[in-house]
């Protein structure tokens, strides 16, 4: 899976298929016995991810704050930060969250209560921001005494204050329109960086103009993707599994074409 990054309109290689042959059969010695009764090195292949997908996601959603995560993904769904003075205080606001959190945990949220004293609230906020947490919760006595807590989303930075008694529901629902817009936007932008030429004239252009994905036709040669590579520094980046089937001619070499694949310059 290839994503056009919105910094510099690249593409970045975020999982491989390798076929492999037989080559690191031969080196580890694995052999089969085939249907003949003989042996023979094993044919192999090479499916996976790297770290490179975390660099993507961070390229992809993040702002100046900091990360943001997608709440699947994100390794703290939501963060409590009391604001209180003096140690009475943060008992009787840690005592209040405590209902809050247990119906949080059995809905699958994973939720962390700061009750560090050595930094400030607003150290605290800047802080979760920059790691990326979907919701942060601030609660204060005056919130408490209004049986209340005011909600931050870090996707969009929109604060609202809720009832206590409706958190756990509202905090849910809040996360399922984090992941959800967060996938739209991402779609959004990956649609708005693709574009569609039919001569090369305008491939280059659109390369060193727009950037991003472009499909065009392509004659099946190895030869006439190495000369656009060559000229142009943009590879094929793949050929989509749903591809429709569509007659053209190759914008290099003016040779007919079935199809249109993905260019990009990549990272």
């Amino acid at each position: 899976m290839y994503r056009s990054l919105n910094a510099r309109r690249k593409s970045i290689a975020g999982r491989h298929f390798h076929f492999l042959g037989q080559n690191f059969a031969k080196a580890f010695d694995v052999k089969f016995a085939s249907k003949t009764g003989t042996l023979d090195y094993v044919w192999a292949t090479s499916w996976g991810v790297s770290t490179r997908l975390m660099g993507a996601l961070i390229m992809s959603h993040s702002d100046d704050k900091g990360l943001v995560l997608p709440p699947k993904l994100a390794p703290l769904h939501v963060v409590i930060i009391p604001i209180y003075k003096g140690l009475q205080e943060l008992e009787n606001l840690v005592k209040a969250c405590e209902p809050l959190i247990q119906e949080l945990k059995q809905l699958g949220i994973r939720v962390k209560l700061d009750t560090r004293d050595t930094q400030r609230p607003g150290w605290k906020f800047a802080d979760y921001e920059l790691k990326g947490v979907p919701l942060r919760i601030a609660l204060g006595l005056r919130d408490l005494a209004q049986h209340q807590l005011e909600i931050a989303r870090r996707d969009t930075g929109v604060k609202q204050l809720i009832l206590m008694k409706d958190a756990p529901e509202i905090i849910k629902s809040l996360l399922n329109e984090i992941q959800d817009g967060l996938l739209q936007r991402a779609r959004q932008r990956m649609q708005a960086m693709s574009h569609y030429v039919d001569d090369y004239e305008t491939f280059k252009s659109k390369l060193e103009t727009t950037g991003g994905f472009i499909y065009a036709h392509w004659d099946g040669t190895a030869e006439t993707e190495n000369r656009i590579k060559e000229e142009t520094k943009a590879t094929i980046r793949c050929i989509p599994l749903n591809n429709p089937q569509e007659s053209g001619t190759c914008i290099y070499s003016g040779k007919p074409s079935t199809q249109r694949v993905v260019f990009a310059r990549a990272y």
